[in-house]
């Protein structure tokens, strides 16, 4: 049997076959293919604080290097409920409402696999992050794209459109990434009336919710009605610059939490013990971090999106997380698409971005856009204006 031909029985799934490998991820290969600036996967290129760096090596030496309890350790459950009253005036029971993971990528797939059966719908506002379309398929669920409105606006009508008796959730993200928006409180009310309207799951992904310069996050568990019916995804990633240690969670009703860990622990048994025990200390760091934190992006904005305005992108200030997301019709040659201009400003420019075709169902509703990502040096930054403003210049 020569290396070309397949048995019957060996062959890949339906639902590996139904989505595509990050082209996220495969941008940031193509970057270091072409010593290209990476401004295309969301992680920083700056240390993560040395207080937490230290403490992670403390845990370390401490021999804490085994199994923490499946569901999070209790030091970190109780500092994240700490967290929440502190900082989001809300009240959680870190033993039945907290499922610490291995980021918030796998705490959204084991909440969605927790509570969704094979032909629920779950509703997704596009554009999206592209994570969300193969964890629907992956818990067996049927993702339904319900574009946003004009100015990346929530269009709650058209939500309510999409539902159908079979719809079982919806999946909110705000800070939204790709589009920088941090959504209304007029936007959150009218998602929050429909979900409880029609009897819904809402999972909502607030992993950049301490990056956005619009005021401090609102937590959907403080509206009447919401707390029985939200899952909350989050995780240290980007608050505190530590996107390789992987730890996420989830804060779900306690009638939900006892699903949501028992997939949990057969996707990953548990997060890495000893960076638990080193989140669970940073999240009691004091306002004044997370106060920093939020003007150091603002200026990285600030450099941002006057880079790409001078160098002929069309693009809005991003209210929080750290993308923007850029109109490149300015740039773009007759007959090519959002794809094939990312790869030539990686070849002729010199960086990296994420065509915005990733971020729809049909991907000429992206054709048109490219988002850049932000967190990164001032430096970085910088280089990566100066050579788009060159390339402009000279294409």
């Amino acid at each position: 049997m020569n290396s070309g031909e397949t048995r019957p029985g060996i062959r890949i799934s339906h639902k590996a076959s139904t989505f595509t490998e990050s082209v996220i991820r495969e941008m940031t290969r193509v970057a270091d293919a072409h010593g290209a600036v990476n401004l295309a996967q969301g992680f920083p290129d700056f240390p993560a604080p040395e207080e937490l760096k230290e403490a992670a090596v403390r845990h370390i030496r401490a021999d804490i290097n085994q199994y923490a309890t499946t569901w999070g350790s209790p030091a970190l459950r109780k500092a994240l409920a700490d967290f929440m009253a502190r900082r989001r005036g809300v009240t959680i029971d870190p033993e039945t409402m907290v499922t610490v993971c291995c980021g918030a990528t796998e705490a959204m797939l084991a909440a969605m696999m927790a509570v969704l059966d094979p032909g629920d719908e779950v509703l997704i506002p596009e554009p999206y992050y592209e994570n969300y379309g193969p964890d629907g398929i992956l818990s067996g669920a049927i993702p339904r794209f319900v574009p946003m409105g004009s100015g990346f606006g929530l269009d709650v009508d058209a939500l309510r459109d999409a539902c159908t008796p079979a719809t079982r959730g919806v999946i909110f993200n705000t800070p939204h990434n790709p589009t920088g928006r941090v959504f209304s409180r007029e936007e959150c009310s009218a998602l929050f009336d429909f979900v409880k309207e029609r009897d819904l799951l809402l999972f909502t992904d607030e992993i950049y919710e301490e990056i956005l310069f619009t005021g401090p996050h609102r937590s959907p568990l403080l509206e009447e009605g919401m707390a029985e019916r939200t899952l909350v995804i989050s995780g240290a990633s980007k608050t505190f610059s530590v996107t390789g240690w992987r730890v996420g969670w989830v804060i779900s009703p306690p009638s939900l939490t006892t699903a949501v860990r028992k997939v949990h622990d057969f996707l990953t048994v548990g997060a890495p013990a000893p960076l638990q025990e080193a989140i669970a200390e940073a999240l009691a760091w004091p306002d004044a971090y997370f106060d920093s934190l939020v003007e150091d992006y603002k200026e990285r904005r600030e450099v941002m999106v006057a880079s790409l305005r001078e160098s002929g992108f069309a693009c809005e200030v991003p209210e929080g997380a750290y993308y923007i997301m850029a109109d490149s019709s300015a740039h773009m040659r007759n007959g090519e698409d959002d794809t094939a201009f990312a790869m030539r400003l990686v070849r002729d420019a010199g960086v990296a971005t994420v065509p915005g075709s990733s971020f729809y169902c049909d991907p000429a509703d992206g054709g048109r856009k490219i988002r850049f990502c932000y967190s990164k040096k001032l430096e970085t930054l910088r280089d990566a204006g100066h050579r788009l403003k060159e390339w402009a210049a000279s294409s």
